[in-house]
């Protein structure tokens, strides 16, 4: 199939403009490419070009990530939260109601993102050459980023002073036919795609990426494949996070390949999708698995400090207008910052919201409003998998969300390692309060303040 010419743009609700092209007939299928791209310039590549074969069966709809190619050069904050909104602002604009899926190397932690939060719009969940994070280990230190053993502060190093020669792209692509030949058609591509303080910026953004704690709760049917001598990425880290979603079938390439310019290598790919595909829309299930009245939220818990105290200052008739005044702020708060209230537990409130930066942003606000009742709140914050039972909500994502609220002072906002992860690139600050013991929760957990 030739190359596509037309080129579209969907805005995202950050105000980025992220450009996307289609091609082909049949199913939706929505691809996030990995690390950066151009899309007038990508197909000169091996490895996009075998991506137009797709088209012969699918929609094909593919975009250049924020800060890259022909969308906006900003990352926005570039949280994996406004990452991840690129799919689903493409998803819209092309309206690709219900697509497959397609998350490659850096896109994969997107798409899982968007495949928990959006579980009704995904058909199916393919991962090629991605992880859940992408360090060596699990430890919070930055270890080796994978290409050529180098610490993630040398390897950024390494990436600014080669970027726009070739050489970087090099590492991601393999198996060129004419090794100088091809080092030209990446130079080029380079310093078409992005600048070097741009791809720095987006491998900082890449390292800090974490999805593990979602992988429960995943639905859709999910295929992981992966080359066992992948140069980038080590096979490892692909089959911990396969392991850790439900059902996922993992294909394992015999190849050392990342990305590659040859068309046997692509093909390996291209089999292990087409296989599975097969089955997935061959009537073994073509929308994702009933998460029945669950679904995943950060879930923000307040409570006013010293509550006792202040409405034997002011009387209790007085305290019960202030509390009810609060309660109906607490209310329009949530639905101004995109969640919803869930219920008030006497001196404070419960509420739900898409993403950990809307909590936080809420539990800001109410911070605000509580002043002028001469009080002050502690909030905490955790985004996991709940279960929604008529007016109120369950599940361990909710009493880990208690427990850190309990844990802090007045004035404070604290939040699980989960939330922080998820929302590290954004306008947040974090700061590190240690690991704790949380009552009723089976293992420790890390707990960080937001400053």
């Amino acid at each position: 199939m030739a190359a596509p010419r037309d080129v579209f743009y969907a805005r995202t609700r950050d105000g980025i403009d992220i450009a996307y092209t289609v091609f082909g007939e049949g199913p939706d299928l929505i691809i996030a490419p990995g690390f950066v791209t151009h899309l007038d310039l990508m197909w000169d590549l091996g490895g996009f070009r075998g991506l137009l074969d797709l088209g012969n069966f699918f929609r094909v709809i593919i975009f250049d990530k924020r800060g890259t190619g022909l969308s906006d050069r900003s990352m926005g904050f570039g949280s994996l939260e406004d990452r991840a909104e690129d799919v689903r602002a493409v998803a819209d604009h092309a309206g690709a109601e219900s697509a497959i899926v397609y998350g490659i190397s850096e896109g994969g932690p997107l798409c899982i993102y968007y495949a928990v939060t959006h579980p009704e719009r995904v058909r199916a969940l393919i991962l090629y050459g991605t992880a859940a994070h992408f360090r060596r280990s699990d430890d919070a230190g930055r270890r080796a980023v994978g290409p050529m053993g180098m610490s993630f502060d040398e390897f950024i190093t390494w990436l600014r002073d080669r970027w726009g020669k070739g050489e970087a792209y090099s590492l991601f692509m393999s198996n060129p036919p004419d090794e100088e030949a091809s080092k030209r058609v990446l130079a080029r591509y380079e310093r078409a795609a992005c600048t070097p303080q741009m791809c720095c910026e987006i491998m900082q953004r890449n390292i800090e990426i974490n999805v593990e704690p979602l992988l429960p709760s995943v639905v859709t049917k999910t295929l992981v494949v992966h080359c066992k001598g992948d140069p980038v990425i080590p096979i490892e880290n692909a089959r911990r996070m396969a392991g850790k979603i439900p059902g996922a079938r993992m294909e394992e390439i015999d190849g050392d390949f990342h990305g590659s310019w040859l068309v046997e290598d692509n093909a390996l790919v291209g089999k292990a999708m087409m296989s599975f595909l097969s089955e997935v829309l061959g009537g073994e299930g073509t929308a994702p698995a009933a998460m029945g009245n669950r679904e995943v939220a950060s879930v923000l818990f307040t409570d006013i400090v010293s509550s006792t105290e202040r409405a034997a200052q002011v009387g209790d008739a007085s305290w019960r207008g202030m509390l009810e005044r609060f309660e109906e702020t607490a209310s329009a708060v949530a639905t101004q910052t995109g969640g919803a209230m869930v219920k008030t537990t006497g001196d404070g409130v419960v509420a739900t919201f898409p993403s950990p930066s809307q909590a936080v942003s809420a539990a800001h606000a109410l911070q605000d409003a509580a002043l002028p009742l001469g009080v002050r709140i502690r909030s905490g914050v955790h985004t996991g998998e709940i279960e929604r039972r008529a007016d109120d909500i369950a599940g361990m994502g909710v009493h880990i969300a208690a427990r850190v609220s309990a844990m802090a002072d007045g004035g404070e906002i604290l939040v699980s390692r989960t939330t922080r992860d998820l929302a590290v690139g954004s306008h947040l600050n974090f700061e590190d309060r240690g690991t704790h013991a949380l009552k009723g929760v089976p293992e420790p957990w890390q707990v960080f303040a937001v400053v």
